[in-house]
This record gives C-alpha cells, structure tokens and sequence, in this order.
C-alpha cells in the first residue's frame, strides 16, 4: 500500500466518523442537540464540539499546523469540561461551522505532512509527547467514531432515530414491532441469566 493509498483510507474512516456525528443533530430543535442526557452531561453539541477542538489539536497545532480558530474553552483558566458543551451564545451554526473548518484544517494536514511526519503533544508527559502523524490520524478516528457511538445512542433515546447514516442505518429492520419483539426476547434473556445467577 501507499503512503497516498494509506491517507486514502484514513480520510474515508475520519469523515464517515465525521459525518455520522453531524447527521445525529438534523432535525432536532435547539434545546434537544444541547440538553444533556447523561448523569455526565453528554449531549450532541457538546460532542460536536469537542471533536472540532480533538482535530484542530491533534492534526495542527501538535504538527506545528495551528489553524488560528480561537478556542477559549481549551484554555487553561477555561471552566472544566467546557469543550463538552455550547453556551446559550455559541449556536448550533457556530459549534457546527467550526467543526467544519477543523475538517478542512486537519485535512490539509494529511494531505501537506508524510503520514512518519512526528509532532509534540504538549499536554502529554515530556517523556512520552511525541507521535506521528498516522498515530494522530488513527487516534482522531478512534475519538471520533466514539463520540458518533454516544450520539447514535443519544438520539436513539430522543426519537428513536438510530443507525450509522439516514440512507445507510446498518440495522435489520425498520419495523417498530420488530424491534419490540426483539428488545421483548432482550429482557427475556436477561432475566432468566439473573435468575440462574442467584
């Protein structure tokens, strides 16, 4: 394989993540793509957010790359936890839009650096804060992809809307009955195993 045919397949793999993650917000009102559904707070702007910071990070400024986006909820007198949600002032179209941007900045990393290229992770301990640019790369996907994982099942839990993209959901069936039958035989399962467990 190709160090081209290599940067090939990361891309596919970061923005298939990418894109799985934005789809979860589409038609959602204000308050449901911010309002947090976890005891810790996970919500999908949040997780959209985090993710733009993730790539501007890993595939810029750790390569020396940095895109010039202001990030205050990085900094360190910056609240904890704040890249994990939006404020009532940062708009959907903002967090959105600036993940977009970190795409277009962290692709044009990929494409301008060789994938053995080794950048500096300032946050990391000094004796381990170097890796290279397909580690980033790998690291953004693995982030990426876990974050679409929660917002699959964020949304699930809102309306029921589940799968990897509207036109490819990956599930066996759209049928509602289905899925109950299904999630009846779950609960089923589950019980006779805890039965047998006491």
């Amino acid at each position: 394989m190709t160090a081209s045919d290599a940067k090939t397949d990361l891309r596919r793999l970061l923005q298939s993540a990418r894109d799985a993650l934005l789809w979860k917000l589409e038609g959602l009102p204000e308050y449901d793509v911010r309002r947090p559904l976890t005891p810790t707070g996970t919500n999908l702007l949040g997780l959209v957010k985090h993710a733009a910071g993730v790539e501007l990070g890993y595939l810029g400024d750790i390569f020396g790359r940095p895109s010039g986006e202001p990030l205050p909820w990085l900094a360190d007198a910056a609240e904890t936890n704040a890249d994990m949600w939006a404020t009532a002032d940062e708009s959907r179209a903002f967090v959105v839009g600036l993940y977009r941007r970190a795409w277009a900045h962290a692709d044009a990393t990929i494409d301008a650096l060789p994938l053995d290229t080794t950048g500096r992770v300032p946050w990391w301990p000094d004796d381990r804060d170097g890796l290279t640019l397909h580690h980033a790369v790998v690291r953004v996907i693995a982030d990426t992809h876990r974050h679409a994982g929660h917002a699959d099942i964020l949304r699930e839990l809102m309306d029921g809307a589940a799968g990897m993209y509207e036109t490819d959901t990956s599930l066996p069936s759209s049928d509602p009955a289905w899925w109950e039958a299904y999630r009846s035989r779950l609960e089923r399962a589950a019980r006779q195993a805890a039965d047998r467990d006491d």
